[in-house]
């Protein structure tokens, strides 16, 4: 089946227009995007089934980058609702990381020395199928104004907390407004001197990297770092290099945590790929995660000795500042658990 012409023509529109419109236009339905990507579903009531537990969301600008007719495209397979989410498999649970138990105030996660991890948003632009945080209570981490303020009084009374990190879902899809009013919040606490911010829209929705969101990001005395989450290089097309070029001019360093995952990048040549393409972006890989082991998601998992594997072959074929520390996140440890060679 071949998506209509006027279909396919549409379906650009929204990748033009602001980062709120986009938003507000995201596929929600199986049946659209298998329409946008001339796909015919064979088995839709699993994909609905899946949806009803983790909803679809993504955004036409994504979609747009996907190849179309093709099930095994690696953009659409981290999208894409697979009945296979709802089987259940040992070892993947609902926290995986086990956050719940160090969630000490709504909208604020304190699990490493010296750095704290505010949700702003439960929110995302896209619904990552692997996502560790599928399950996690957003609704209870939704903090009001006065929330926010119990919050920001936590860090403010441990001068541990050197860093603070901007999570969520995704913050980006706060306003302006909002991101404004906390980075000043957080400048205002003296012994915090670094902010980072992890987020996936500008892979996903590039215009949301604006200039206003740059020198309100930028315009405080903190040391500001971006982490995007790219996991394959056919995510990085010129609009996303434009919205890396702002933040990089204005200072900004940028780094890039991956995922590994199954039919998606658990090869050598897409590793490689992607990270030289990141770095001609001015983005350097940071972490190469192995899946954390979250209920719905085990059809993404690969072996750890695979994964050794592949960073043993991008160290044999790439410098060192190109090849990412893999590393798995355990509850209760001190910091990221880096996974050793053979």
């Amino acid at each position: 089946m071949t998506a209509p012409t006027d279909l396919i023509w549409q379906s650009k529109k929204p990748a033009t227009a602001n980062w709120q419109q986009q938003l507000k236009t995201l596929i929600r339905e199986p049946a659209q995007l298998f329409a946008l990507l001339g796909l015919q579903a064979e088995d839709m009531p699993a994909h609905l089934a899946a949806c009803q537990d983790f909803s679809l969301r993504v955004p036409m600008a994504f979609v747009d980058k996907m190849q179309p007719g093709d099930w095994n495209d690696p953009l659409l397979l981290q999208v894409l609702p697979q009945g296979a989410e709802l089987l259940a498999q040992p070892g993947f649970i609902a926290d995986p990381l086990q956050e719940q138990s160090n969630n000490p105030h709504p909208g604020l996660i304190h699990k490493y020395h010296g750095r704290v991890l505010l949700v702003v948003s439960g929110g995302c632009a896209i619904n990552c199928r692997y996502c560790f945080r599928r399950h996690f209570p957003y609704e209870d981490n939704n903090p009001s104004r006065k929330e926010w303020q119990t919050a920001l009084d936590y860090i403010a009374a441990d001068s541990s907390i050197t860093e603070v990190i901007l999570s969520g879902g995704d913050p980006l899809v706060a306003s302006d407004k909002q991101l404004a009013e906390l980075v000043e919040n957080i400048a205002a606490i003296p012994h915090v001197h670094t902010l980072r911010v992890h987020s996936r829209l500008p892979l996903v929705i590039p215009e949301r990297i604006s200039d206003e969101f740059v020198t309100l990001l930028t315009s405080s005395r903190l040391q500001t770092v971006f982490v995007i989450h790219c996991n394959h290089a056919n995510e990085l097309d010129s609009r996303v290099q434009q919205a890396m070029a702002k933040l990089k001019a204005a200072g900004v360093t940028l780094l890039n945590q991956s995922v590994l995952l199954a039919q998606v990048n658990d090869n050598s040549a897409a590793l490689q790929a992607l990270n030289e393409k990141l770095f001609a972006m001015g983005v350097l890989p940071y972490y190469l995660h192995v899946l954390d082991k979250v209920q719905g998601a085990a059809h993404f998992d690969v072996a750890e000795s695979h994964a050794i594997d592949l960073i043993e072959s991008l160290r044999a074929k790439l410098p060192g500042y190109l090849v990412p520390k893999l590393v798995r996140e355990l509850p209760q440890q001190a910091s990221k658990t880096p996974i050793p060679a053979h």
